[in-house]
């Protein structure tokens, strides 16, 4: 059969990037376009997705022994996967941790999103700050540097990449739109899928009608249960939802309404077992 070339890869990311938005849900081309880069189609590099309904754990503050039953891992694309499980490694791709500030201001001062004032744009729950995804040509050189972190990440023994802040937009003061970010999120998501990667869409459920633009295989959503978004999610990626809680209330909702997923309770600052805040419960 045919093999799709990365260069292919780039070539379909545009043509979907440039048809507006709109749900893909009945639209048999767009299908095609995701399936085209499920395992086994034969239409270029191959990637693994994570099996539903096994335990998951969420790592981010730092790498540990995951605990007994885990077989899916989410780590911070600074660390290492784990010989013999499903490891995401964590990309923030839409903004900038406060300890890669200097890089972005420094080497990339173009691709910092700035006000009227020429300032940097300030998520301020998180005191991050925004990366400019509003033109083709930023988004071009966004993933120039963020292909090279996606690359580690294979590297590194990860099967998935995660991608957050996905919904910069919604902190950009009107400076970005949503079509910027699903452009954006196509392209990370080609270019993983192009050394046998598969993508996740990192909460967002107002997106979940545009995965076929985004190329995204399965979702790992923060606190749907507490929003009332798990079966937004789950109505377009069946179990393939990867479900973080940081309330045991929510945690124990989800485990009850929806006992086909994977779900864990951690604490929110997401700390090591040696901290004495650490949490952790799957079901």
């Amino acid at each position: 059969m045919e093999m799709r070339s990365v260069a292919g890869v780039a070539a379909l990311v545009t043509v979907m990037a440039c048809g507006g938005g709109g749900s893909d849900d009945d639209d048999p081309a767009a299908d095609a376009a995701i399936d085209a880069f499920r395992p086994d189609s034969g239409h270029g590099p191959t990637f693994t997705l994570p099996t539903p309904n096994e335990g998951l754990d969420y790592q981010l503050g730092g790498g540990y022994e995951p605990p007994a039953g885990v077989t899916i891992v989410s780590r911070d694309r600074n660390d290492v996967g784990v010989v013999g499980l499903y490891n995401i490694c964590y990309v923030n791709g839409f903004q900038i941790q406060p300890d890669e500030e200097a890089f972005w201001l420094d080497e990339h001062p173009d691709l910092v999103l700035r006000d009227g004032n020429g300032d940097p744009v300030i998520d301020a729950d998180w005191d991050e700050m925004l990366i400019d995804t509003s033109t083709q040509a930023k988004r071009d050189a966004v993933l120039d540097i963020v292909t090279d972190w996606i690359e580690q990440c294979r590297a590194d023994g990860f099967a998935a990449i995660e991608i957050d802040n996905l919904d910069s937009y919604n902190r950009s003061q009107g400076l970005l739109t949503e079509d910027n970010n699903v452009a954006m999120m196509a392209a990370f998501s080609a270019r993983a899928h192009g050394i046998s990667l598969a993508s996740a869409q990192k909460n967002s459920a107002e997106l979940v009608a545009r995965r076929a633009e985004m190329l995204t295989d399965f979702v790992v959503a923060e606190e749907c249960n507490r929003y009332d978004e798990c079966d937004v999610y789950t109505a377009a990626y069946g179990d393939q939802v990867y479900v973080i809680e940081y309330r045991q209330e929510d945690f124990d909702a989800g485990c009850a309404d929806f006992p086909g997923l994977s779900i864990v309770l951690r604490d929110r600052n997401l700390v090591t077992p040696s901290q004495a805040a650490y949490v952790y419960a799957g079901c």
